[in-house]
Order: C-alpha cells, then sequence, then structure tokens
C-alpha cells in the first residue's frame, strides 16, 4: 500500500448514499488498520514520517518536528568551514537553513505562498491626492469654486496577486512538467511534448538559493558569495535531500508493515 493512500483517512470525503456496496473482503484494511500501521511506520521512520505528514499539510506540529529533527542533523553534519564562519551564530543560521530547506522540499504545483508584495492583503497601501470635490468653473474658464483635493491613504489592487494575496508555485507549463516541442511537433507533424526547461519537468519552481544566501547575509554580513557557493550551497541542498530520503524510508517502511 502506498503512503500518499494515509491521506484520505486524514482528509475523508462525505458519505454517499447509492446502491453500489462498499468493499466486504475480509483482506481489506480498514481506518483502524491503517491508523496502526501509520503508528508502526512512525516507530521505524519518525522523521519521514514526519516530514510526510508535514508536507501534505496535515498538521503543524508535524511541521514543527520536521524543521527540529532537521535542525539536528544540521548540527551534526555543519562542515567546519561552515561552523568556522557561522561563528557564535552557528544555531540561528542552520534553524534558518533547515526551515528553507523544508519549504523546498514541501514545494509542489498546487502550494501557495504567502505574496511578499501586499504581506497577503491583496492591497497596497499609498498616500495620494484624492479629490473631495472637482470645483466648479464657469464656461469661460473662471473658477467660481476651487477643487477640493486631499492627500489620504489609498489601497491599490496587487498587481503580483491580483488582489488575491497568495502567490502559486506552479511553473508557466501549468504544473505540468511537460510543454509542447513546437521543433518535433512540426516536424512529425503530430503533438510531440518534452520536459519543461523552465522546472526541468517538476511543475514547480524550486526556491533559489540565492533566498537562502541573502537570509544567512544578515546573520553573517561577512559572507561572500563564492563562500556560500562553495561551502554552504551544498550542505543547504543536503538538508533538502535529507527529507526526501527519510520519506523514501519512511515509504518502504510502510509498504513492508501494509504487505
Amino acid at each position: 500500500m502506498k503512503l500518499e493512500n494515509v491521506l484520505k483517512n486524514f482528509h475523508p470525503k462525505s458519505p454517499t448514499f447509492d446502491n453500489v456496496a462498499g468493499c466486504t473482503s475480509p483482506d481489506r484494511l480498514t481506518g483502524t488498520d491503517i491508523m496502526a500501521a501509520v503508528g508502526m511506520t512512525e516507530s521505524q521512520a519518525e522523521f519521514g514520517m514526519a516530514a510526510f505528514l508535514a508536507k501534505n499539510d496535515v498538521s503543524e506540529e508535524d511541521k514543527f518536528s520536521t524543521v527540529e529533527a532537521l535542525t539536528q542533523y544540521a548540527l551534526k553534519v555543519a562542515p567546519k568551514l561552515v561552523r568556522k564562519a557561522a561563528g557564535k551564530k552557528l544555531g540561528y543560521c542552520l534553524i534558518v537553513l533547515a526551515r528553507m530547506a523544508f519549504e523546498d522540499y514541501a514545494r509542489s504545483a498546487g502550494s501557495v505562498c504567502q505574496c511578499s508584495a501586499c504581506r497577503g492583503k491583496g492591497l497596497i497601501y499609498k498616500m495620494k491626492d484624492v479629490v473631495k470635490h472637482p470645483g466648479i468653473m464657469t464656461l469661460e474658464g473662471e473658477t467660481i469654486i476651487d477643487p477640493n483635493i486631499r492627500e489620504e491613504l489609498v489601497g491599490e489592487l496587487c498587481q503580483d496577486c491580483n488582489g488575491k494575496g497568495q502567490l502559486t508555485n506552479r511553473c508557466r507549463c501549468k504544473g505540468r512538467g511537460k510543454v509542447l516541442d513546437e521543433a518535433q511537433t512540426e516536424l512529425q507533424g503530430a503533438p510531440v511534448f518534452k520536459d519543461c526547461p523552465r522546472c526541468a519537468g517538476r511543475g514547480f519552481n524550486r526556491v533559489p538559493s540565492s533566498v537562502a544566501y541573502n537570509a544567512i547575509r544578515h546573520l553573517v554580513p561577512d559572507l561572500t558569495q563564492s563562500s556560500w557557493s562553495r561551502n554552504w550551497k551544498p550542505f543547504y541542498e543536503k538538508l533538502a535531500s535529507k527529507c526526501f530520503i527519510e520519506e523514501s524510508a519512511a515509504e518502504q517502511a510502510f509498504r513492508k508493515v501494509t504487505k
């Protein structure tokens, strides 16, 4: 049984009433059996199970436990040059890297993030001149009453998120990971698709490493771009890979339990 089937028990659908009988096989797994299998899997691969549940927004507690476990792992495998460059700020740097590595791991084509331009409000407030009264003028252009213009705080629609307050991580390929290969399509006379060159077939854009670099720069101002690329970036990518490795271990453990 696949691990992704567990999510159905955390987000059950409403009951439907029809004339189709449910599965009555004695070998079928009930909800109680699946929850027991989840508990057994957590005892064998706690990190991976927590990461999988946190990735699918099952609970906030799983997110905190995953970041905490990833921080503890980062503390064990942090390179010497990273420790030396961070100094007394090593703990804060590892927490930042662990959080960003988890966000990179948890991204998908359907995930969304808060718009940084409007901070999730959908509107951007600016001081602008507002015409309260246009004034009155004669046909000859003489002003009888001057226009009443005041400077007020005005909310404008955020152009980045179009007023939604959220941005999707989906690529321009609309999350499919495939785009039309125009050259091969014209050559063969039939639609030919290829992996999206922007997202490498994932369907979403990963968190740029420059974002993590700028975050660490606030804690370690002397960190250079060359030092980041040589020492910090491989370490940061290793943390993101750790989540995938632990999820794979949890997947294998769950298959054995439900076999």
